[in-house]
């Protein structure tokens, strides 16, 4: 069993009086998918704000390879590896998929303007974002527009773009939202492409495809853990059908 990636000890957050996460614990491997379920108003996607450094949490640790970032901020949080990608497309669509790639490389590396100088003038940088567009399954589309694309071409370059940013660790938060069957394909099977060299934490409300593609799944009620194993103990689990009950997931139906 290999040492986490990501790891957090009795992770919290307050809104007020409300506990949006509440002395969560969980980690993250390498070559693992693991998947974070529960119905809506769960805190799923507070737990990725913590864990990219988009919110400080009122309690608890979070450990990247045993280094201690609670207090990380994003751009910190980024630094050390971690990429996250969010519920809506966060691209610029004027640009072609090399430049959106190439902006989001530079702002790894620091002066993300840099983009404007000749082509070949940062060979790391161009290098990153060609393979991330491969990656991606984009390599053909380098030049086009992200505005002309699909929606599902889109959600790939959002994803090649946090690749260009060269993380270990993934944080997709809801990548198939929106997608029709045939897209959603194609984004599960980036994801499992991406899955040896990379620990990915995925919340995602098909449960078709978290359950075909994730090695271990924690369900969250109300900000706590009620729930974390493998795809067929969360099956078989009793706690996990009841939270779902009357809730619009449905889970019976989909597992």
């Amino acid at each position: 069993m290999t040492e986490p990636l990501l790891r957090t000890k009795d992770l919290s957050i307050n809104f007020g009086g409300l506990r949006a996460v509440h002395n969560l614990n969980i980690d993250v491997r390498l070559g693992e998918i693991h998947a974070i379920i529960g119905p809506n108003g769960a805190g799923k996607t507070s737990l990725i704000n913590l864990l990219s450094g988009d919110l400080l949490p009122t309690g608890g640790r979070v450990y990247h390879r045993g280094d201690d970032i609670t207090q990380y901020r994003s751009h910190r949080v980024s630094a050390r590896g971690i990429g996250r990608s969010y519920q809506i497309t966060n691209i610029f669509p004027e640009f072609t998929c090399r430049q959106n790639c190439w902006l989001a490389a530079r702002s790894r590396r620091g002066s993300a303007m840099r983009f404007f100088r000749p082509a070949g003038a940062d060979a790391k940088t161009r290098a990153a974002t060609e393979s991330a567009l491969a990656m991606a399954g984009l390599a053909d589309k380098i030049d086009v527009p992200a505005r002309v694309m699909s929606y599902g071409e889109q959600r790939q370059l959002e994803i090649a773009m946090l690749l260009a940013l060269e993380p270990e660790v993934l944080l997709l938060d809801e990548p198939l939202a929106g997608m029709g069957p045939n897209e959603s394909q194609e984004i599960i099977g980036l994801i499992e492409r991406l899955k040896p060299d990379h620990g990915i934490v995925l919340i995602e409300h098909d449960m078709d495809a978290v359950f075909a593609i994730a090695d271990r799944l924690t369900v969250m009620v109300n900000g706590e853990l009620l729930e974390s194993g493998t795809p067929d103990e969360i099956r078989a689990s009793e706690q996990v059908r009841q939270a779902y009950l009357g809730d619009e997931l449905e889970l019976e139906a989909s597992i």
